[in-house]
């Protein structure tokens, strides 16, 4: 219900921001969004990257040696 926004919506949501905020201050505000957006996505890559190298360097160890007498 709440995931997909028609362009019916979308224009409301432009309608309600450009009287709010105005047509000058508008692309500012648009400007620091996208920013914001490039610079979490660009951090969460990297955190991905860095926890996939960190499974990458840690052994793997499927056999466990058991204690003798053990099954």
């Amino acid at each position: 219900m709440f995931g997909r926004l028609g362009p019916m919506e979308l224009v409301l949501i432009f309608a309600i921001a450009l009287i709010i905020f105005g047509p000058r201050k508008l692309p500012e505000i648009g400007k620091a969004i996208g920013s914001a957006l490039r610079n979490f996505k660009r951090h969460a890559n990297a955190l991905s990257d860095e926890l996939d190298s960190s499974q990458d360097q840690t052994p793997e160890t499927d056999s466990v040696k058991k204690p003798d007498g053990e099954t």
